[in-house]
């Protein structure tokens, strides 16, 4: 049986303020009456059920899963006592899923990615399933590229080893690339092998636990160990605590040899910034993306405004702003630049005036 596994314990600091450490990004409504993580469960609906959906997430975060996802089985929200990347949450669900099913297939997806083409995703998906059961291989999804972007992971494949899987190709991986300089952004561009690695990725359950024993044998020894326990919070606990912190990209997909992709193009977007929120919500004819805020705004373009007070926001020749209030703090940041926002998260962190902010 194929299950999905949800990857649901980042901190979403690019996102701050909206975004807290109580409430990170996955948990929010940013595109809709739904948050990130019920229209990540909600789009699999007809491929694979809420039954068979796992949830890994930070240990503070298991009761807000539990609320937002009820139909999802309490004893498959596994909570992460520490954060240790994704090796360590994808071994984890390996094990549990080995003992669950030890004929069953992951689909391992991030919480809070926006997609907007769901018919197109699920297509490409089979596809990926099929190739995982056929090939013993490990695969991810790849996004086919529109623009010279650095700030996304590259994946180089063989042109000349096209599978077809339910009518799409699939292609074996020659290699990863971590976030290029634009320079060599734009030559992957231009190759036209290189696709945008979505972190997205199918494989059987005993294929993926072989690439742990062949490539981080210590972290294998320990799924080993979590497998054979009862899967208790203190199990997991141990599990954690003993794993080195690492993500599967570096420790598995990068080594193994056996690794396909299936290019994808269904509105796809990590929505990994204020930046990236703007381009996804609807605009007036300045392109200026407003929500639910009361607004006055003259001679301005290209902005975005989040506010909850239900205060007036004016904007007066300012272009590519986004500007986002909450009850305790008001961001102002420049569009182009809108990653730094980590960079205010790590301040505020390392300030114990200013912490309750976080």
């Amino acid at each position: 049986m194929t299950y999905a596994v949800i990857m649901a314990g980042g901190s979403g600091t690019r996102f701050w303020p909206k975004s807290t450490k109580a409430l990170p990004k996955q948990f929010l409504n940013l595109f809709g009456e739904k948050t990130m993580i019920q229209e990540t469960v909600k789009r699999l609906k007809g491929h694979i059920e809420p039954e068979n959906v796992l949830v890994v997430t930070n240990d503070n975060y298991v009761s807000i899963v539990e609320a937002q996802l009820p139909e999802v089985r309490k004893d498959h929200i596994i909570g992460e006592p520490v954060a240790k990347n994704t090796a360590p949450c994808v071994a984890a669900a390996a094990a549990i899923m080995n003992k669950l099913d030890p004929d069953s297939v992951m689909v391992v997806l991030p919480a809070d990615h926006q997609i907007t083409n769901r018919e197109a995703f699920l297509d490409i998906l089979n596809s990926a399933v099929e190739t995982a059961k056929s090939e013993n291989s490990l695969v991810t999804i790849g996004i086919e590229p529109n623009r010279p972007e650095t700030g996304y992971g590259y994946i180089c494949y063989d042109e000349n080893s096209e599978l077809k899987k339910d009518g799409n190709p699939v292609y074996s991986v020659k290699n990863f690339t971590e976030k290029p300089n634009r320079e060599k952004a734009e030559e992957f561009l231009d190759s036209g092998n290189y696709l945008w690695n979505s972190g997205m990725f199918v494989w059987k359950t005993e294929t993926v636990l072989k690439a742990f024993k062949k490539f981080l044998p210590d972290v294998f020894k320990l799924t080993e160990k979590l497998q054979a326990s009862d899967l208790t919070q203190e199990d997991i606990n141990q599990f954690y605590q003993a794993c080195p912190s690492i993500s599967i990209d570096y420790g598995i997909m990068e080594k193994a040899e056996t690794v396909h992709v299936v290019p994808g193009e269904f509105g796809w977007n990590d929505v990994g910034s204020w930046t990236a929120v703007h381009e996804l919500s609807e605009k007036d004819e300045y392109g200026n993306a407003i929500g639910n805020a009361k607004i006055s705004i003259v001679d301005s373009t290209q902005n975005l405004i989040h506010t909850e007070s239900g205060k007036l926001v004016s904007l007066v020749g300012v272009d590519n702003v986004a500007v986002v209030e909450t009850d305790k703090a008001i961001l102002v940041v420049n569009l182009k630049k809108a990653q730094g926002v980590k960079e205010v998260v790590e301040e505020l962190k390392s300030n114990p005036e200013l912490k309750d902010f976080l």
